[in-house]
């Protein structure tokens, strides 16, 4: 009969224990392969055109409701929750987004960047999210087209978006967004992502004071797991924010007519944020391997206990051993042996010896 050791080691629970699964979404990045995105099953299509003292907001059906929009002297704000790609193509044949902008939108787990192609200025990066039933962080890749006059950002999922509050500032008067132009519109929507980032780490740091806390009082091997999993969730907040830093600095170094001057400040101010949460989360994975540390010195605590425990009890029994294999022994003429006393006398001195012994390693400290 063959045995099978794969067939049994399910039931141990170890995948679920150490994440491995996680470990293989983690590392399957290969930008070589052409990506398979499935179409979105649900579409919306928000649009905002505006000025300083009018806003008109819309919501459309199909893509092309929305071209006439182009033709607006206002700031243009059109948002594409769910991305397929007959509707990708369409607005970026109408607004002469080039084909490798294109590319990039519907790239699935592209590396943040920015681009300047033509007269469009195109920024790549994720949203994170921080999901409290899984432990995990979740990211949602969004792209961002800055052209004369016109916002048009692509984001994958259409049931949650950070840029909620950026809808609710456009509905107010004499706020900066309806005063400025499209540049400013796009440090909004960039500075909403970054500012999410903060969230997330908040979930991760409130988990790693946990993880700490129960490190420190009853370690075990479902501690060694977690420190595992929060290593891995720090992986993927570094890959997706260390690059924001560069999209940021690409956008302060350009030389576009698209971004005026008076809003450099405001892109400069992005720029400390990402270097800052770039900061928190090297603080963060310090923090993880003092931890880890900190749970292999009490493994090796606990060892050294029990190996401690273990030697005492062998003093302890080694003195009434020789003694009783030496009373033990064949021979005819041992003192004692054959004596009323000598049994007594015998068990006396092996309990004393040990009771002697026990008394001085308690007053030298040795446990």
């Amino acid at each position: 009969m063959e045995l099978r050791p794969d067939k049994y080691l399910k039931y141990l629970g170890l995948p679920a224990l150490f994440g491995v699964e996680r470990t293989k979404k983690i590392l399957s990045v290969n930008p070589t392969i052409p990506p398979q995105r499935e179409e979105a099953g649900e579409v919306k299509i928000m649009a905002y055109d505006y000025n300083a003292v009018e806003l008109k907001e819309y919501y459309f059906d199909r893509i092309e409701d929305c071209f006439y929009l182009k033709e607006s002297n206002n700031t243009t704000w059109i948002n594409i929750d769910g991305l397929r790609k007959a509707d990708v193509e369409a607005i970026s044949a109408h607004y002469e987004i080039h084909n490798l902008v294109v590319e990039d939108i519907l790239s699935i787990n592209q590396r943040p960047k920015m681009d300047e192609i033509n007269t469009i200025l195109f920024c790549l990066l994720n949203t994170l999210y921080y999901n409290d039933e899984k432990k995990t962080v979740e990211q949602e890749q969004v792209s961002i087209v800055l052209g004369n006059g016109f916002v048009i950002s692509f984001q994958e999922d259409a049931q949650r978006d950070v840029f909620n509050p950026l809808r609710g500032r456009l509905k107010l008067n004499n706020v900066k967004l309806r005063q400025n132009g499209a540049d400013y519109l796009c440090y909004s929507l960039l500075d909403l992502i970054v500012d999410n980032y903060f969230i997330v780490m908040e979930g991760l740091g409130e988990n790693i004071e946990q993880l700490e806390e129960e490190v420190i009082r009853h370690s075990n091997k479902r501690s060694l797991a977690k420190i595992n999993q929060l290593r891995k969730e720090l992986i993927v907040l570094k890959r997706n924010m260390t690059p924001v830093r560069d999209l940021i600095n690409g956008i302060l170094r350009s030389e576009s007519e698209l971004l005026q001057d008076r809003n450099t400040k405001y892109f400069k101010d992005i720029y400390d944020h990402i270097v800052q949460a770039n900061e928190l989360t090297e603080n963060y994975r310090d923090i993880l391997m003092n931890i880890q540390d900190l749970y292999i010195s009490n493994l090796n605590l606990k060892m050294n206990e029990v190996m401690k425990v273990m030697a005492i009890v062998t003093c302890l029994l080694a003195p009434p051993t020789v003694i009783v294999g030496i009373f033990g022994m064949n021979f005819n003429n041992i003192p004692l042996a054959h004596t009323a006393s000598g049994f007594y006398l015998t068990v006396f001195i092996t309990l004393m010896i040990p009771a002697v012994m026990l008394w001085i390693f308690k007053r030298r400290g040795w446990f």
